[in-house]
């Protein structure tokens, strides 16, 4: 009886996992295929085959984390709380842990590269943007509707505020002095009482 060769890679999810947890523990710098190969018992020629790249393995590992962020968010987002307890959840969640943040180091390296990118790549990588994109807007429209924010357009001021907190959150990310994550909650939690509080009669 011919007995058939077991395939004895790692599914697909844990070799991303691995490569999260690398950055996490090393930084991105130290993400190379031959170590991640051997964090799971590949080879790198055998990532290759599967990844075809570095900066499609980098995409594939974002894509990951950033499916696990968005259950995250829709946990959040559909919790019976009020829109402006939600929408401090959302920005809480958007915002990076602090310097080094493994999901916000692998982001930035994904868009640094995107101007090389193909346009698989680069619709890959609007679709992260949209899932954020469209959430935002939804719970401004929803708080608008029930009078808990001001008339804003809910589309409009999504893409402004999520400018500010990607421009906020780099900052945190690359540890840039002076802009520790609890002081840049604070400056958005202030952006967000100024121009969305219903203005009084």
């Amino acid at each position: 009886m011919t007995t058939r060769r077991r395939n004895t890679a790692p599914p697909r999810e844990d070799v991303l996992a691995a490569a999260m947890d690398m950055i996490a523990e090393r930084g991105l710098e130290k993400l190379t295929m031959a170590a991640l190969g051997r964090a799971v018992g590949m080879s790198s020629g055998h990532l290759l085959y599967y990844f075809h790249s570095k900066d499609e393995l980098l995409l594939r590992t974002l894509e990951w984390s950033e499916g696990r962020l968005g259950a995250e968010r829709a946990r959040l987002l559909t919790r019976t709380d009020p829109a402006r307890a939600r929408l401090d959840a959302y920005v809480d969640l958007y915002v990076p842990d602090g310097h080094r943040d493994p999901h916000w180091t692998l982001w930035m390296e994904v868009w640094n590269s995107s101007k090389n990118a193909d346009d698989d790549a680069r619709a890959r990588q609007a679709a992260i943007e949209g899932a954020w994109h469209r959430d935002l807007v939804a719970l401004l429209a929803e708080g608008v509707s029930q009078g808990e924010f001001r008339a804003v357009d809910p589309d409009r001021f999504a893409a402004r505020l999520r400018a500010l907190l990607d421009g906020f959150s780099i900052h945190v990310a690359i540890g840039l002095r002076g802009t520790d994550r609890d002081r840049i909650l604070a400056h958005v939690r202030e952006f967000l009482d100024d121009s969305l509080a219903p203005r009084a009669d």
